[in-house]
């Protein structure tokens, strides 16, 4: 930026004319909280300047309400089984022009391999994708990955991000495991830490880790902040937390909080937005519109470092929304660094793809049969809750029954042939099997169904390339192939979303309950850091006791 202070300056001054005028709009002051009518000028990508001016590049926005682009704190983007290309197709039109990516899910498969695909795949798009280096590769030692970062590893690859993402492994944190603190080598730590309160939460803090994504109450949010934390308040596709953590927001706690989807399909940032759709639900709950456009953008800029970003201010990249409201119902244009890349709901870039072939053919299992679901259990065993609208678990005893699901993870990446065999409740799968190559974090293949047949089929539906099958009677009732790491289609976003539909509906024919998303609440059962059972391809493991079952 120094090299072009004069022109800024300049700029300014009146003296250079500006490559953009913003005429006339309401512009949303993120320092003041308020709403302030005023042009904002642009030269070089930098906003020179707020206030009154006029020039040949004027672009009417007259009444409509010009604010910073939007940041998402926290993010995976293989979760939204697009490319990194395609993601930002579907989030930029709602105003996401940064995000803080961990591309810890394509890392557990691919290891480097994977880290260098997101990378490369991000390099030519407007989006702003700022990247963590994953700290848990595995999230533990409970599971089999398909690689495995160590401490070594960490250190020397980690210059080329831009910190080090969610350490999940609180654990190994708390209790001084040297290997855990060998990956906490950057300023800039991401924190992953249900539940975790009193001394353990002060001993995490204490090497160095910044943000929490996992509080689960507004007290839990509180004292957090109250220990110098930021909270990133999320609302992904399965996990909803705003409706529990607002209460905790604040005059004082505001400023310490952000907004994250962590994990979101592409389809439903498509319909029902990401950032935009957080800043809505949060002023549906009592919070001003200000303040949760301060949260969604100089919050978020602010926790993470990012200078001169997060605000429509003189010096600040000119990363910028024109919306109908404040709600961020109808946004008009989006611009990135003062070039307009969105318009009236519309990407207005296209992007090369990049080379995928050290990041295909990933599923390495041997076909299977009915008979490797056998299992013996007793008549009465300890079985998995799911919890609605959450990745949080229960570990309950029941009596074997028909509202049984059985469900197997079955490690897919060396061959090893290890699995885990449990049950769930409130699935209620009928007449059928589900069947994917994403299993949180590790990404085995998991499958759950109602006989051992249609599961065996459903597994071997699959293929190497991976995917997401629903099958019945030794039918595919529908099928999402996700060939870059069996997390990750080739296709469109639009087209993507499509399919997931038929995914959709070929669940509802199996009697699926809808108190549960029938695809992610598989997806986040083998995730053993994660209260308060889970099934990995190891057994059934107690998170809260760190142990297996």
């Amino acid at each position: 930026m120094m090299n072009n202070v004069k022109t800024y300056i300049d700029t300014a001054m009146l003296k250079t004319e500006p490559d953009l005028i913003l005429k006339g709009g309401n512009v949303v002051d993120v320092f003041c909280g308020e709403i302030k009518k005023a042009d904002v000028i642009i030269k070089d990508g930098i906003i020179c300047g707020v206030g009154s001016y006029c020039g040949k590049n004027e672009v009417d926005v007259t009444g409509k309400y010009v604010m910073p682009g939007l940041v998402d704190a926290h993010v995976h983007i293989e979760s939204s089984m697009v490319s990194p290309a395609e993601f930002a197709k579907a989030v930029m039109p709602h105003g996401i022009t940064t995000v803080i990516a961990d591309p810890h899910e394509i890392t557990n498969v691919c290891g480097t391999d994977g880290l260098k695909y997101m990378k490369d795949a991000s390099k030519n798009i407007p989006l702003d994708v700022n990247f963590m280096l994953p700290s848990c590769v595995p999230a533990t030692p409970f599971e089999h990955s398909g690689a495995a970062l160590t401490a070594e590893d960490t250190k020397n690859i980690a210059e080329d991000f831009y910190g080090i993402a969610e350490m999940m492994n609180y654990p190994g944190v708390v209790n001084g495991n040297a290997e855990t603190l060998g990956k906490l080598c950057l300023d800039m730590i991401d924190g992953h830490a249900p539940l975790l309160s009193g001394n353990e939460l002060d001993a995490y803090i204490s090497a160095g880790i910044k943000t929490d994504h996992e509080c689960t109450s507004s007290d839990e949010l509180s004292e957090k902040v109250s220990k110098g934390m930021y909270i990133l308040l999320r609302e992904g596709t399965l996990s909803r937390d705003i409706d529990k953590l607002i209460k905790g927001v604040n005059s004082h706690t505001l400023r310490r909080c952000a907004f994250c989807t962590d994990d979101r399909f592409a389809g439903e940032i498509i319909s029902d937005g990401s950032i935009d759709h957080c800043i809505r639900k949060t002023v549906s709950l009592g919070l001003s519109n200000t303040d949760a456009i301060i949260m969604a953008t100089l919050n978020a800029c602010e926790m993470y470092g990012m200078k001169c970003k997060g605000a429509v201010a003189p010096s600040y990249i000119a990363d910028i929304i024109v919306s109908d409201d404040l709600l961020l119902n109808n946004i008009l244009q989006v611009y990135k660094n003062g070039v307009l890349v969105c318009e009236n709901g519309k990407a207005l870039f296209s992007c090369e793809p990049c080379d995928t072939s050290h990041v295909t053919k990933t599923v390495h299992i041997p076909e299977i049969t009915p008979d490797f679901f056998a299992d013996e259990t007793d008549d009465t065993f300890t079985a998995i809750e799911l919890v609605p609208e959450s990745i949080i678990t229960k570990k309950v005893t029941v009596k074997k029954d028909n509202q049984m699901t059985k469900v197997c993870v079955i490690e897919r990446h060396k061959n090893l042939g290890t699995k885990g065999i449990a049950y769930v409740t409130n699935y209620g799968i009928t007449n059928g099997a589900v069947a994917a190559t994403i299993g949180h974090d590790s990404h085995n293949v998991i499958v759950a169904g109602d006989n051992d047949s249609d599961m065996a089929f459903a597994v071997n539906t699959l293929g190497e390339d991976g995917g997401i099958a629903v099958v019945s009677e030794g039918k595919v009732l529908a099928f999402m192939p996700l060939p870059i790491a069996g997390l990750i289609s080739l296709d469109s976003a639009e087209n993507v979303t499509l399919q997931h539909n038929e995914l959709e509906t070929a669940a509802k024919k199996l009697n699926i309950t809808d108190k549960v998303d029938p695809f992610l609440s598989l997806f986040f059962l083998p995730l053993p850091v994660i209260p308060e059972i889970r099934i990995t391809d190891s057994g059934l493991f107690d998170v809260t006791d760190f142990k297996f079952i």
